[in-house]
């Protein structure tokens, strides 16, 4: 009895011609390849079923629709660019003037603050690049800072960087947290709207050279608006890395304390050289 095994030379289990000499080049393509009207091969017909989602066609009044919705929402953060600070309304209580400096808002702010600092940290040191890029934030007495506060911790962190919260803080002294030793941060957020009604807040943004410009601003704007209309999400407060909490200002006014009264020495107070006198505090 022959045997029923396939030949090893068969390029199809399962299909044995009927003799060596039967089987050729050509017959191997039409087993591999069977011609749609060769009758001596059955074939069955195979239907393909697409959702009906994926052969919708979006008109082009909802196409228009969505492109003017994105560049509103691109928008709504570009216009917070207040020069080389960010400005907006935090809290309602302002007639014709919605509540723009959100947390969304400000966490894309800040995120793109992050990979600008990281960028240009980059750029200058090159392979000698270190991780674990430091950034502080500071804030002024606003109520609507403790949840803006959230928001921009939780953007820094995203971006990469090590975020540390010095909690009431001012202006000068964000600033030089990017100098003053041990802390020598890499950059900073002071927030802030200075004279501002209650309602505002804002960020100003510092390296070690100094504030950003309006330029500089503009570039982490353009970049977090587009970050802000694509995600449109809740911002996440749970963080990787949790900020660590400072005390930067008692190091700081220690800091300024001593340049005060070695520059007026005076004779016979040098402790408290200011005694008597009135000083405004700044933010």
């Amino acid at each position: 009895m022959a045997s029923t095994s396939t030949p090893s030379h068969c390029p199809i289990q399962g299909i044995v011609p009927k003799s060596k000499s039967s089987f050729s080049l050509s017959n191997a393509k039409t087993l591999l390849f069977p011609i749609r009207n060769n009758p001596s091969i059955p074939h069955k017909s195979i239907h393909f079923k697409f959702p009906k989602s994926s052969l919708h066609a979006e008109s082009s009044t909802s196409q228009k629709y969505n492109e003017d919705f994105m560049d509103e929402e691109l928008d709504k953060i570009r216009r917070l660019q207040n020069g080389s600070d960010v400005r907006g309304v935090a809290l309602d209580g302002e007639k014709g003037r919605p509540v723009d400096l959100t947390p969304p808002a400000v966490e894309a702010i800040a995120e793109s603050f992050g990979e600008w600092v990281i960028n240009g940290i980059k750029k200058e040191n090159g392979d000698e690049f270190m991780e674990n890029v430091k950034v502080s934030l500071g804030r002024d007495p606003r109520i609507s800072g403790p949840s803006l506060s959230v928001a921009i911790l939780a953007g820094l962190a995203r971006a990469g960087c090590l975020v540390f919260d010095m909690g009431l803080a001012t202006t000068p002294a964000c600033f030089m947290s990017t100098l003053l030793p041990p802390f020598s941060y890499d950059a900073s957020i002071m927030m802030t709207a200075s004279h501002l009604p209650y309602t505002r807040n804002g960020l100003k943004f510092f390296t070690k050279k100094g504030g950003l410009t309006s330029t500089d601003v503009e570039e982490i704007c353009d970049k977090a608006a587009r970050k802000f209309a694509n995600r449109l999400t809740k911002v996440s407060t749970l963080l990787k890395t949790p900020p660590t909490k400072v005390d930067f200002m008692s190091a700081y006014s220690k800091h300024l304390r001593d340049i005060i009264k070695e520059r007026i020495n005076h004779p016979d107070d040098y402790e408290s050289p200011l005694q008597g006198f009135q000083v405004p505090y700044i933010f």
